[in-house]
């Protein structure tokens, strides 16, 4: 159920589900700047870092 829960926050909300994954550091940055580009890759990122 924890791992549904990730994802659904990773399509709603990508650096909460990546925080809450990796914590802070390097994937939430990555995560972060996507996001500001365009959200479709930062939400393709949070999937990938939770699913992995």
């Amino acid at each position: 159920m924890d791992k549904v829960l990730l994802i659904v926050l990773a399509l709603l909300l990508p650096p909460v589900a990546v925080l809450l994954k990796e914590g802070v550091g390097k994937q939430l940055l990555i995560n972060i700047v996507l996001c500001l580009l365009f959200l479709f890759p930062g939400i393709v990122h949070a999937l990938w870092v939770t699913t992995k």
